[in-house]
Protein backbone atom coordinates (compact mmCIF):
# COMPACT_ATOMS: atom_id res chain seq x y z
CA UNK A 1 0.00 0.00 0.00
CA UNK A 2 2.92 2.36 0.71
CA UNK A 3 4.22 1.76 -2.81
CA UNK A 4 1.00 2.98 -4.34
CA UNK A 5 1.01 6.13 -2.19
CA UNK A 6 4.62 6.92 -3.11
CA UNK A 7 3.85 6.44 -6.81
CA UNK A 8 0.87 8.76 -6.57
CA UNK A 9 2.74 11.47 -4.67
CA UNK A 10 6.22 11.20 -6.21
CA UNK A 11 5.63 9.59 -9.59
CA UNK A 12 7.63 6.89 -11.34
CA UNK A 13 11.23 7.38 -12.46
CA UNK A 14 12.26 5.39 -15.52
CA UNK A 15 16.02 4.88 -15.73
CA UNK A 16 18.07 4.47 -18.86
CA UNK A 17 17.04 7.68 -20.54
CA UNK A 18 19.29 9.96 -22.52
CA UNK A 19 22.07 11.70 -20.68
CA UNK A 20 22.08 14.68 -23.07
CA UNK A 21 19.42 17.37 -23.01
CA UNK A 22 17.04 17.30 -25.96
CA UNK A 23 18.40 20.51 -27.50
CA UNK A 24 21.94 19.09 -27.84
CA UNK A 25 20.90 16.04 -29.82
CA UNK A 26 21.79 16.09 -33.49
CA UNK A 27 19.39 14.63 -35.97
CA UNK A 28 20.97 11.81 -37.93
CA UNK A 29 19.26 11.48 -41.26
CA UNK A 30 20.06 10.12 -44.68
CA UNK A 31 18.48 13.12 -46.36
CA UNK A 32 21.52 15.33 -45.72
CA UNK A 33 24.10 12.94 -47.12
CA UNK A 34 25.40 13.75 -50.60
CA UNK A 35 24.74 10.31 -52.08
CA UNK A 36 21.11 10.51 -51.02
CA UNK A 37 20.62 14.07 -52.26
CA UNK A 38 22.06 13.26 -55.69
CA UNK A 39 20.21 9.94 -55.92
CA UNK A 40 23.50 8.08 -56.37
CA UNK A 41 22.71 5.21 -54.04
CA UNK A 42 20.07 3.75 -56.34
CA UNK A 43 16.80 4.34 -54.49
CA UNK A 44 13.97 5.29 -56.80
CA UNK A 45 12.51 7.81 -54.38
CA UNK A 46 15.92 9.40 -53.88
CA UNK A 47 16.34 9.77 -57.63
CA UNK A 48 12.94 11.43 -57.91
CA UNK A 49 13.71 13.80 -55.05
CA UNK A 50 17.08 14.61 -56.61
CA UNK A 51 15.29 15.44 -59.85
CA UNK A 52 12.89 17.78 -58.00
CA UNK A 53 15.83 19.46 -56.27
CA UNK A 54 17.63 19.98 -59.59
CA UNK A 55 14.52 21.49 -61.16
CA UNK A 56 13.92 23.77 -58.20
CA UNK A 57 17.56 24.92 -58.14
CA UNK A 58 17.49 25.74 -61.87
CA UNK A 59 14.08 27.42 -61.81
CA UNK A 60 15.26 30.99 -61.16
CA UNK A 61 18.59 31.03 -62.95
Amino acid sequence: MDDIKSVITQGIVFKGGSSKPAKDKKVKTKAKKKAYITGAHGSGSAKMKAEYRRKRANRHK
